[in-house]
This record gives structure tokens, C-alpha cells and sequence, in this order.
């Protein structure tokens, strides 16, 4: 069994700047950070053999702060940044509208973000290239990558085998700190295949503005399903059991 576990980073400087340039995280962004980091320790549900981030700072500190949690190394992989701006990188917005025309990938799906950045293909064949190699490097294990909202959204592309060329009909909205949870098994004995398990999975944030935390630690962890069948269970129907 495979577990690859996606997990975008923390609320980011460039999500609240017209500044495109990367600076880390906001102060909201590393206390949703701390809670998804306090949440694995206290239910150990993500027994991770393998952390891997994006070398973006943002992904990178959201990384560094849920580290402990996991208790693994973090191995930091260029190929799982976000869609790549080439020159707009450090330009304000409108700047950027200016001399680049802003970036319409619904319109001009083949144009670059800007001089030296992708378009939306040449994005989606590095994402999907690198989930590819990862999930077949660490076959059998439970991957972290700690990475972007595109990244999460062409992980749907790469595993259903959706069209890279341009952005699908159906849009996704990741949110910060949110945990994907794709699976590789054989459930009841049948040919190996992935699900999706869980997607914006974010219940650590919910109590940020509470009187009271969530008590994860008392909370229990979800029961493994895919098990192998022995010959006293009884078959289930492919269609039930997916």
C-alpha cells in the first residue's frame, strides 16, 4: 500500500501582497502551520516514512514547522514549487498587467505567465512528471509533500488522467494547511489502484478563533479499510466496494 499525502502550504505573503514575490508565510499562515502540526502529533494519523517540500519559502516554512510532528527529514524537491512567473517575480500586480498583459490561462492556456515562466501544459507535465517519480521512488511507503494549490490540483489530473493541455471544466480550491490523501491498493484482492481518500481535509483551523482547541488528542484515528480479504470473508461486489 502507498499513501501520498499533499498538503498545501500555510496562508502566504503573496496571497495578502500585490507584491508577486515570496516571502513566507503570514502570521495566520504559521498559526494554521502550528494547528496542523499539533493535530499529527496528538493523533499520530499520518505515519509519514518519507517528508518531502517545495523549495518555495512559503512551502518550505509550513514544512519546517509540521516537521517534528512527522519526525522525518524534510527532502526538498524544486519540481513540486507552484506554476512558475519567470520575470514578474518581485513585480507588483500592476506592473505586471502592464508589461505581461496579466495571465489569462482560461483564454491563453499556452501562454507563459511571463518571460522565463511556464504556461499551463509545461506546469502540469512538470507536476504530473514529478508525482510520477515520487510515488514510484517511494512505492510502499507514506509520502508528505508539503506543496502548492496548482500542485494539488494537477495531482487530480495525473491521477484520473485528465487533459493537461488546458485547465478542466471542473476547478479546484485547496485550502491552506488542507491535507489530500491519495491511496494505492488492493482492496479485497483486486489489481492494484489509487483513490482518493479525503481532499481539503483543513478541521485543524476550525477552532482558530474559538474559546476552546479541538481535543484531537482524544479523537480516534480513522480504522485502515483496504485490507487483503481472507478466504472466511465474504466477496463483495466491485461496485459496492468502490
Amino acid at each position: 500500500m502507498t499513501n501520498l499525502y499533499l498538503i498545501r502550504h500555510g496562508q502566504a505573503t503573496t496571497q495578502v501582497s500585490d507584491i508577486l514575490r515570496d516571502e513566507g508565510l503570514t502570521p495566520l499562515g504559521i498559526a494554521q502551520a502550528e494547528r496542523l502540526r499539533d493535530r499529527i502529533a496528538a493523533t499520530g494519523e499520518i505515519a509519514a516514512d518519507v517528508l518531502i517540500a517545495s523549495t518555495l519559502p512559503r512551502a518550505r516554512q509550513t514544512a519546517e514547522i509540521i516537521a517534528p510532528a512527522l519526525a522525518r527529514p524534510i527532502l526538498f524537491d524544486d519540481e513540486v514549487q507552484e506554476l512558475r512567473i519567470g520575470d514578474a517575480e518581485g513585480m507588483h500586480v500592476d506592473e505586471f498587467r502592464a508589461k505581461f498583459g496579466g495571465y489569462n490561462v482560461e483564454e491563453f492556456p499556452f501562454k507563459p505567465v511571463a518571460t522565463g515562466g511556464e504556461n499551463w501544459g509545461m506546469f502540469a507535465l512538470r507536476v504530473g512528471t514529478a508525482l510520477d517519480r515520487i510515488i514510484h521512488e517511494h512505492e510502499g511507503k507514506t509520502i508528505v509533500v508539503v506543496c502548492h494549490g496548482g500542485v494539488i490540483d494537477c495531482s487530480f489530473l495525473y491521477f484520473f488522467g485528465m487533459n493537461t493541455l488546458v485547465l478542466p471544466e471542473t476547478r479546484f480550491y485547496t485550502h491552506n494547511t488542507s491535507i489530500t490523501h491519495w491511496r494505492k491498493s488492493a482492496p479485497f484482492g483486486r489489481t492494484p489502484h489509487w483513490r482518493l481518500v479525503r481532499y481539503n481535509d483543513d478541521m485543524h483551523v476550525r477552532d482558530l478563533e474559538a474559546e476552546v482547541r479541538i481535543p484531537w488528542e482524544h479523537l480516534p484515528v480513522s480504522p485502515k479499510r483496504d485490507q487483503t480479504m481472507t478466504p472466511n470473508q465474504p466477496t463483495v461486489p466491485a461496485s459496492e466496494s468502490d
